[in-house]
């Protein structure tokens, strides 16, 4: 659980556990013959992720498996005749797999499959009902998928930090008319200790998001490059970095936390506004800010 997270109440744990219940059964996740073919679940979907060719890391990353039990799935279908395992010429360590012809016919028949078990569920509800559930689903695949991103206060200099950074910087640089200057991105020892504090935000591994809090003068810290990769937009994640921020700016005894952003930059304005943030005055000379925002915190401690 990261530092912007609240604990789940009984009725939500079990509502969301009979929820799976229901739905692992309805499609068949628990037979041995997953939607009637000769293999259970784990290797179905295992076949499915390796697509056009995957390393076995990026796969343990994506699908969160034990090494070993992603091995021995591995192997078995190695052995079926279904998938191919090489070592890259550019990597000893790493091991890629991939699809075999008779894999990829397998595939394409488990998508046949699927898409008729989809089908036939869907088919017994009316037009506004499929609507309805298919609104439903985007909204649960929406906050599954903000569920399962975590928060992590990381060195400053840490390699996620300024890979992160990097990508903000490519970013904001396409979006502003004027371009934009990398030596403006915080130094590694401001948001690192107790000057300042650095987020990353994870999924499946992968780096989607930062934020970096800094000293701006004694009782007040200022939040800087709230960025997320545009893979992970719309999830509300934003919001989560900025609480992430947000406590550790209480932690470091700020009373105030400050910001500043672009007038491109509207939708930043959008949800600092909605986080209680009020539009200030400038408070510094800032090339790149046409809007100033603070906020005043009551857990500082």
């Amino acid at each position: 659980m990261d530092s912007a997270t609240e604990s789940a109440s009984p009725d939500d744990i079990a509502a969301f556990r009979r929820f799976n219940r229901y739905f692992t059964r309805r499609i068949g996740a628990l037979d041995d013959h997953y939607l009637g073919q000769d293999r259970p679940l784990g290797e179905a979907r295992l076949l499915f992720e390796i697509g056009d060719g995957v390393s076995l890391r990026e796969l343990r990353g994506r699908l969160a498996l034990d090494a070993g039990y992603l091995s021995r799935m591995a192997k078995s279908l190695e052995a079926q005749g279904l998938v191919r395992l090489t070592v890259p010429a550019h990597d000893t360590r790493l091991r890629q797999i991939e699809l075999t012809p008779a894999g990829r016919v397998e595939v394409k028949e488990q998508h046949r499959r699927a898409d008729a078990l989809a089908a036939g569920l869907l088919g017994t509800l009316t037009a506004p009902q499929r609507a309805e559930l298919t609104r439903a689903l985007a909204t649960t695949r929406r906050l599954l998928r903000l569920a399962g991103i975590t928060v992590a206060l990381i060195d400053g200099a840490a390699e996620d930090a300024r890979s992160c950074l990097d990508a903000y910087a490519a970013d904001i640089d396409a979006r502003f008319p004027e371009g934009f200057d990398k030596t403006d991105l915080v130094r590694p020892e401001e948001v690192t200790g107790d000057a300042g504090a650095f987020f990353v935000a994870y999924e499946e591994g992968r780096p989607v998001g930062c934020g970096a809090l800094r000293t701006l003068e004694p009782g007040t810290g200022e939040i800087r490059h709230v960025w997320v990769h545009p893979d992970a937009r719309r999830l509300g994640l934003a919001r989560r970095i900025l609480t992430a921020l947000e406590l550790a700016a209480a932690a470091h005894d700020f009373a105030v936390v400050r910001l500043d952003t672009h007038a491109t930059l509207t939708e930043a304005q959008a949800m600092y506004r909605a986080c209680g943030y009020a539009e200030i005055p400038a408070y510094v000379d800032h090339v790149y800010a046409s809007h100033w925002f603070e906020k005043r915190l009551s857990g500082a401690r």
